[in-house]
């Protein structure tokens, strides 16, 4: 079998989807690159969670040719696939409708930084994308990488993340980027809790976004002095 770390871990972070309430029945998919095979692995198109093991997963090219695995992989793969042929430092792609978040997505609405716990991850304006058609395949990929690669990102956070971890897409769901299928899993937590609390302090009032230098001294504390070293 090939690839089984990765496949393990995919197997794990897909099993955390429904654990954290992130999707419901067949939906939302993780994937995981491997650096030395540029292999891709996926979950499979339409199983139940409670079906998948990591057998299950599917391991395809950067083209979409399955590699091995019984099972058709994921439908949103060739999303995946566009993003990882164009950003070799992403290795783990979540995608959910999570329904906080979604909710922003579905309004066409950006979260600001409202909360200490945003600025502690993300450090900047949580991005909206555009409205991507499911055909061509290759549309939402390419509606991904417009927001991914954006370059007038704050410095403090391109210091220690050089890509965008968690794009809305317009009328669709989420999608979180990390350098592992781990990283990546973390982030789609994280953006529902957030915008879970956004979506109640915004239902009750006008909350205030942090001003930046607040939200640079927050980012920067989590990022090189919050935890064991």
């Amino acid at each position: 079998m090939l690839l089984k770390e990765l496949r393990e871990e995919v197997y794990r972070m897909n099993m955390e989807l429904p654990k954290n309430n992130l999707v419901v029945m067949t939906s939302g998919n993780v994937s995981g690159k491997d650096p030395h095979t540029n292999y891709v692995v996926i979950k499979p198109s339409g199983v139940k969670y409670e079906d998948l093991s990591p057998e299950k997963m599917v391991i395809v090219d950067l083209e979409g040719n399955v590699v091995e695995g019984d099972l058709k992989p994921s439908v949103d793969t060739l999303s995946h696939l566009v993003v990882y042929r164009n950003r070799k430092d992403i290795g783990g792609i979540v995608h959910t409708h999570s329904p906080y978040a979604t909710a922003f997505a579905l309004l066409g609405k950006p979260i600001p930084v409202y909360l200490t716990s945003h600025a502690d991850y993300f450090g900047e304006e949580i991005p909206i994308g555009r409205y991507a058609s499911p055909l061509p395949l290759e549309d939402v990929g390419n509606a991904l990488l417009e927001v991914i690669n954006k370059d007038d990102r704050p410095s403090w956070v391109k210091k220690h993340s050089p890509f965008v971890p968690v794009v809305l897409l317009k009328n669709h769901g989420v999608f979180t980027f990390g350098k592992t299928p781990t990283e990546a899993l973390k982030y789609a937590v994280m953006i529902e809790e957030i915008a879970k609390t956004c979506y109640l302090a915004l239902s009750l009032g006008k909350p205030e976004p942090l001003p930046d230098i607040e939200i640079e001294k927050w980012y920067t504390r989590f990022h090189e002095i919050y935890g064991q070293k």
